[in-house]
């Protein structure tokens, strides 16, 4: 273990071994970090009343904050949780706030995910695997961020709304609902603009799903007047599998409404 001699430490720490903790880092609270976990210099992690878990091999960079009390009016500092997967990284300035006693109890964030500097999860935000947020780009309290999605710069996301996986969102966009997997969307507000065909095949989708759920998000988009009827559609004209199920599920699942 090296922790630097200026860190401060206060509660019930559990630290790996192999961890690295840079000067003037503050600890607190009660925190577990796993094995091959980096920490640089000046880094907050958790607070009196917090609960913050990390995994393995996560790298948090200067200045960040994590675990720090949610923005929300009505939280009494009740024991509520941050939890972080391994192998994600964390830029200088990005903050996380646990979650609160209404909104489940934890802010959860996956595997592989990359935060660059000064973006923000509020409280009870859920990140899936593999997502990476770019630059100054703020997730309101409760979004729902589902696996292998990219968000652009300087984009904003409304409380409790939801990102479909392998979606791509342009930067400077403000996202006030629910964005569909597979698609990608800009603008204020941002709407759903096309799929995300070179996204889709970066993460691996044979050439003949990455059309059929082209096909899908085309009869959504552009080819019916309501969902219900973009639905039906879509039962009758394209194959189905696991990515067109998700795909319809999402759409009956959306409670803030689609962007499109």
């Amino acid at each position: 273990m090296a922790i630097h001699p200026t860190v401060i430490i206060e509660g019930e720490i559990d630290i790996a071994s192999d961890v690295e903790v840079g000067p003037y880092s503050v600890l607190r609270g009660k925190v577990t970090i796993g094995s091959g976990t980096r920490i640089d210099p000046h880094v907050t992690i958790g607070s009196e009343s917090t609960e913050v878990v990390i995994g393995q091999r996560n790298h948090i960079w200067a200045g960040a904050v994590i675990g720090g009390h949610p923005q929300d009016l009505g939280y009494k500092k009740d024991l509520t949780r941050l939890i972080i997967g391994s192998d994600n990284v964390f830029r200088e300035f990005s903050t996380l706030h646990v979650g609160t006693v209404k909104g489940g109890g934890q802010t959860v964030v996956g595997n592989n995910c990359y935060m660059m500097a000064y973006t923000h999860l509020g409280h009870d935000v859920h990140l899936g695997d593999r997502v990476v947020i770019a630059n100054n780009s703020h997730l309101g309290g409760h979004t729902y961020v589902e696996d292998d999605v990219t968000i652009g710069g300087m984009c904003a996301f409304n409380q409790f709304v939801r990102v479909g996986k392998a979606s791509f969102i342009g930067g400077g966009s403000i996202v006030v609902k629910d964005i569909l997997p597979f698609t990608r969307a800009l603008g204020n507000h941002a709407v759903c603009r096309a799929s995300n065909k070179v996204g889709m095949q970066r993460k691996g989708y044979s050439p003949s799903e990455v059309e059929n759920v082209h096909r899908a998000i085309r009869i959504i988009l552009m080819g019916s007047t309501t969902l219900e009827e973009g639905v039906q559609r879509i039962n009758s004209e394209c194959e189905r599998s696991p990515a067109i199920d998700h795909f319809i599920e999402f759409i009956k699942s959306s409670k803030r409404g689609i962007a499109k």
